[in-house]
């Protein structure tokens, strides 16, 4: 059989469309509901345990040395993990994520002090790493050009919905066992659920862009969707790819720094926004209402705004949602009242529904099939780098001035210039060549 009939078999056995690879799509969505949960578990009870882990009163830097470490492994984790999903498969890279996560509950039912904290944050960050890297990867796989916006919207929104089903839960769950018990069982059900599912039901979704690659190959004698990147080798190394995504291609870079910027707004909100809203007289209560209707607004609402980006281009939807962002943080450090804070909170949401799939999406628009996962490893590597960044940064801010509301606009202009930047480079989806 000719190479051209190999690759018209390919494409032929590995079909492209979400409803056509329905199954094994909804497959990948069920994985990172689970991811979501598991990064819930850590994101509404500890904060309120550091005390008993020996966190001094006000020792913020100490506090937030949990989410730093989580930033720096799970951007770390994220590069390497695309590398590994181009070359081993995308299947053996969730496992490995999953396997990762095992350890978690017990160093938190066992941990003598904060520090084992840290220490189950790094293995948190290997387990967000690897698995919810893999499961994106997957589903922009099987969705296709057509449907990669769409694809990317399901998959967050499913992630963070299970980060705020896991935040409740856990809330009442402690309230009924203890913190300890709580997050324990929890989480080893939710590590087990989502091993096992890998284990039994994921398929491996490589040949789908090895087809998509053939194709492309096939169609216009070049592996590149864009012009400027058709002088780049079919498989290049690790290195060089992250040198281009990173420094050397304008759009791959305006769109890492972006990443990078919306994790930074997002590490505000967990770290800061609690002490925040309580120094300005909100209850713990309230503290819980503003912050998810923040995640439960982001998460749901990017089923319409992946879509919409497929329909009118990136550009559009990210920019908006890069200055609806600021303009809430903004809005939170001048307004008074639950009200006012959840109309920012909602506010936040959006934009962050607007901006967070079209940025994966724009990415994945530009980068060919076959280093596809390397490129998206790279560009979520400097995205949740932004946690790290954003507690040093932000951190340092508020201690400088002596007012966390400093932080608060710090990041308010950041979020501007990030939108800004982006407005500057090329659309990665033109809608009329997709229509």
């Amino acid at each position: 059989m000719s190479e051209a009939s190999l690759r018209k078999t390919a494409a032929g056995t590995f079909p492209r469309g979400i409803r056509t690879n329905l199954e094994q799509f909804a497959q990948q969505a069920v994985q990172v509901f689970f991811v979501g949960l598991m990064i819930g578990t850590e994101r509404t009870v500890l904060p309120a345990l550091s005390g008993a882990f020996g966190v001094p009163p006000n020792s913020y830097t100490f506090l937030t040395a949990f989410v730093f470490s989580f930033g720096v492994v799970k951007g770390l984790l994220n590069f390497f993990a695309g590398q590994l999903g181009d070359r081993k498969g995308r299947r053996r890279v969730l496992l490995l994520g999953w396997i990762a996560g095992l350890p978690i509950p017990f160093l938190i039912l066992f941990a003598a002090n904060w520090w084992w904290i840290i220490g189950a944050n790094v293995l948190l960050g290997v387990n967000q790493g690897f698995a919810w890297t893999m499961t994106i990867t997957s589903q922009v796989d099987l969705a296709g050009g057509r449907e990669r916006g769409l694809a990317v919207g399901i998959n967050e929104c499913l992630g963070y919905v299970g980060v705020g089903v896991a935040g409740l839960a856990t809330a009442y769950l402690a309230l009924r066992f203890g913190p300890r018990h709580a997050l324990f069982g929890f989480g080893i059900a939710v590590a087990l659920l989502g091993l096992a599912g890998t284990i039994a039901l994921v398929r491996e979704t490589l040949p789908w862009a090895q087809a998509e690659q053939a194709e492309r190959r096939q169609a216009g004698g070049s592996h590149a969707a864009h012009a400027s990147l058709r002088t780049i080798p079919d498989d290049p190394a690790g290195w060089d790819v992250f040198r281009l995504v990173s420094f050397r291609h304008p759009t791959y870079r305006a769109l890492a720094q972006g990443g990078a910027a919306n994790k930074i707004a997002d590490a505000l909100v967990w770290v800061l926004f609690p002490v925040f809203l309580k120094t300005r007289g909100a209850s713990l209560t309230e503290i819980g209402w503003i912050t998810g209707a923040y995640a439960t607004i982001w998460g749901m609402s990017q089923l319409v705004t992946g879509r919409l980006s497929d329909r009118i281009g990136r550009k559009p939807p990210i920019v908006a949602g890069f200055w609806l962002l600021a303009l809430g943080v903004a809005g939170t450090a001048l307004a008074r009242g639950l009200a006012a804070w959840l109309g920012c909170a909602a506010v936040m949401g959006v934009g962050m529904a607007l901006l967070y799939p079209n940025l994966i999406a724009a990415v994945a628009d530009i980068s060919p099939p076959a280093w596809r996962g390397r490129a998206l490893g790279v560009y979520r590597y400097w995205r949740d780098t932004g946690y790290a960044i954003g507690a040093l940064l932000l951190g340092v801010a508020a201690e400088m001035t002596g007012q966390i509301v400093s932080a608060f606009w710090l990041t308010a202009l950041l979020l501007i210039i990030s939108g800004l930047w982006i407005a500057t480079v090329e659309e990665t989806h033109p809608p009329h060549l997709h229509a």
